[in-house]
């Protein structure tokens, strides 16, 4: 597997998006030494926290809401500072003298899910929405951007952005992968894969395309009874009423956060017992335009939701990927047909008016979004010089039979 890292590529970034990325990288290094200083201990190497998993569970969850980061980048942040302090300790280790680590310098961590690539520019996320950004490529350099960047023989692999104070510029250090052509060799893109669609709604919290329900009536029905507790305190007027109120706010998130830690945990459970090596969402950037009956708490869920099987899919060797959501409810899953029609659906069934299938109109959804992933990576691999034959070892893991709402309610704390 032949991997590169370019020399840096100047970046042209619109003058009004300058201070979006400054602050992006300060909040970014704030993360990066927060996480560090979690995971040092002055007395014992052996006290030093060196496992990413641990470090985040404990820091996540505080980190988003301190900051405007996206998921992945408070993610790469706190993955950094492990790497250090796993470096730190092995000096440690070897009679050296080391210290707490520290980040000053400015620089930002960027994959796949917080940034965009394309061969001539890139989309970074930051604290105030996607930024935008060309390239501004050398004519030659010693390792020519025409044979590592504009080829389409390299994929675009997790890259740093970096800022230059002399010059008040900013540069990012490309790293790309050959496609690997050595059948001997099977990369991630293509061996054989799994896939479990999960659709996210209103009236199920979660679906799978198993047939498996994460029904929201207990999560309805308690964001209802703390909104009426809510109100109740608010009338009251009181300074009593008021502190009930602030203790009454950190139960219901602790309760919010629990009870979607549990869906998470229980969906990476079904893609692991179905020996699916991929779950699929839809992108849920316009969530709000998707679902516009949806509550304020539902679009929480579903973004909570995503972000935390994202980071717990992959620690079970099960990788998280997004599709766009266009007409996943309005499609016919069939195989055999695909019809797509806005009358299909009808509230919470699902008829297609073509072949006549009928199933539930949230598990039909999720097996389209598993089914979309599915055929995106059959052109993909169709389309590359590493594809061989052309087929796409790709299969959707769907329940055999009919589904009509085989209800599954998570207990929080399980």
């Amino acid at each position: 597997m032949e991997v590169r890292r370019t020399a840096p590529v100047k970046l042209v970034v619109p003058d009004e998006r300058y201070d979006d990325l400054h602050e992006s990288a300060r909040q970014f290094l704030y993360c990066a030494n927060r996480a560090a200083e979690f995971c040092w201990d002055d007395d014992s190497y052996a006290k030093c926290v060196t496992a990413n998993s641990t470090a985040r569970d404990a820091l996540y969850e505080q980190l988003r809401e301190e900051t405007g980061l996206t998921a992945n980048l408070v993610q790469e942040a706190i993955r950094r500072a492990v790497q250090a302090t796993k470096g730190c300790v092995e000096r440690w280790k070897q009679g050296k003298r080391v210290s707490q680590p520290e980040f000053t310098s400015w620089s930002m961590v960027y994959d796949k899910r917080s940034a965009t690539f394309y061969r001539n520019r890139v989309s970074l996320s930051t604290v105030n929405g996607r930024v935008e950004c060309d390239f501004e490529l050398p004519a030659d350099s010693p390792t020519p951007y025409e044979q590592y960047v504009l080829s389409e023989d390299y994929e675009f692999r997790a890259s740093t952005l970096q800022y230059d104070k002399a010059t008040d510029e900013f540069y990012f250090y490309i790293t790309t992968r050959k496609y690997d052509t050595d059948e001997s060799e099977v990369s991630e893109d293509t061996e054989h894969q799994t896939v479990l669609g999960i659709d996210l709604g209103v009236n199920s919290l979660a679906v799978a395309s198993t047939g498996t329900f994460w029904q929201g009536d207990e999560y309805d029905h308690w964001c209802r009874e703390f909104e009426m507790r809510r109100g109740e305190m608010q009338q009251r007027g009181t300074q009593a009423a008021h502190d009930a109120l602030l203790r009454l706010g950190k139960r219901e998130e602790a309760w919010r956060k629990q009870y979607i830690h549990t869906v998470a945990n229980e969906i990476v459970s079904e893609a692991v017992d179905h020996d699916c090596s991929v779950i699929v969402f839809e992108d849920l950037t316009n969530i709000r335009e998707q679902l516009p009956q949806a509550k304020w708490h539902h679009i929480w869920a579903f973004r909570r939701l995503a972000e935390y099987v994202e980071y717990k899919a992959p620690e079970q060797g099960v990788s998280v990927k997004q599709v766009e959501p266009n007409h996943t409810s309005q499609r016919c899953s069939r195989t055999d047909c695909g019809f797509t029609h806005e009358a299909n659906r009808d509230g919470e069934h699902f008829h297609c008016q073509k072949c006549g299938y009928e199933v539930n109109a949230d598990y039909n959804a999720a097996k389209n979004i598993g089914l979309r992933y599915a055929r995106k990576r059959t052109h993909r691999l169709r389309s590359s010089p590493k594809s061989g034959s052309g087929d796409a070892p790709v299969d959707v893991r769907v329940n055999g039979g009919t589904v009509n709402g085989k209800s599954h309610q998570p207990i929080a704390g399980d």
